[in-house]
Formats: C-alpha cells, sequence, structure tokens
C-alpha cells in the first residue's frame, strides 16, 4: 500500500483532524485505504452497476441528512431557501466547496440575500467534509439515485482512527 502524506485540517483557527492526501492517480480512480480518488487526487465516490456504494459515499449520505439537507433539501435537490447541490456540483469545484462550507458565504442579488453559515467549527460537518463532497458529486453526477443506498462497503479500519481522532480534537 503507497504511503499517505498527511496534512492538519485546519479551518477557521481549529485543528480538526488530519485529512489524507492521495498519491498521484494513475487511470481513472486510485483508492487508498477504502477512499477513491479521481487521477487529480479528489475524493471521488465508487458505485457498482449493482448499486453498492463505497463507505465514503454512504458516510456523506448520512452526514449530509443529518446536517445539511434542511436548507438544502433531501438528496441535494435544493429548497426554497436553498440551492440544489446537485445542480451546485456540476460546476463547483472540491476547494470551493471546502472553502464555503468552512467559512459561509453571502451573496445579494435580485432574487434577495442568500446566506450559507459558516460551518468550520462543526465537527459533525468538518470531520466529514471529503464524505459530503464525494456523495453529493455522485448525486451531481447522476452516478447515485435519490434515497438511502441500500448496499455499501465496511468502513475502513483507517478512517475509524481518523473519525476518533478528527471527533476528540
Amino acid at each position: 500500500m503507497a504511503e499517505t502524506v498527511l496534512r492538519a485540517l485546519v479551518l477557521s483557527g481549529v485543528i480538526l483532524g488530519w485529512a489524507a492526501l492521495a498519491p498521484a492517480a494513475e487511470g481513472d480512480k486510485k483508492v487508498e485505504d477504502g477512499k477513491y480518488f479521481d487521477k487529480d487526487g479528489i475524493p471521488t465516490y465508487n458505485v457498482t452497476a449493482e448499486g453498492k456504494v463505497d463507505w465514503f459515499t454512504f458516510s456523506g449520505f448520512r452526514r449530509y441528512h443529518s446536517e445539511c439537507h434542511v436548507c438544502h433539501g433531501p438528496d441535494g435537490l435544493g429548497s426554497t431557501y436553498a440551492p440544489a447541490l446537485v445542480d451546485s456540483l456540476k460546476t463547483l469545484d472540491f476547494g470551493t466547496f471546502q472553502e464555503i462550507t468552512a467559512n459561509g458565504r453571502q451573496q445579494t442579488g435580485a432574487s434577495g440575500n442568500s446566506v450559507m453559515p459558516a460551518f468550520g467549527t462543526n465537527r459533525n460537518v468538518m470531520c466529514y467534509l471529503d464524505d459530503l463532497y464525494i456523495y453529493l458529486k455522485a448525486r451531481s453526477d447522476n452516478a447515485l439515485q435519490r434515497g438511502r443506498p441500500g448496499q455499501r462497503e465496511n468502513q475502513p479500519d483507517a478512517n475509524k482512527e481518523y473519525e476518533t481522532a478528527c471527533m476528540a480534537q
């Protein structure tokens, strides 16, 4: 197994844990400790033809419906209050997604004000930021249908350790 480079996840002045930086990917996807990465090292989903998802897509589904769906609607489809993230992630890159989620954003336009609160100190969001992105990207790319994924891979041991450390910060 290739050695993983780690970096501290620091947002809003709080060290929230360690995030894995994937080694350079070859081909379409690279898998490291059960997490999939695209050729650019960005976390991505893995959904089989039978509909089985990787652990991180499943975790993202759970975290999204715990923290985000109140504003952004079920399955990322949006609401009258907040935009459809399945549409936003068609053009929003991973770095911008991280920045907006951590720091929030306020926009003023012809239709009024739009405010996305900052979640940079919310461990229930920040410890699972990759997972949220992975789930929403799968939905955005139509790789995952609405609703709870029926089958999933088991949680990798390395992720259990990361999760424990991140939530304990």
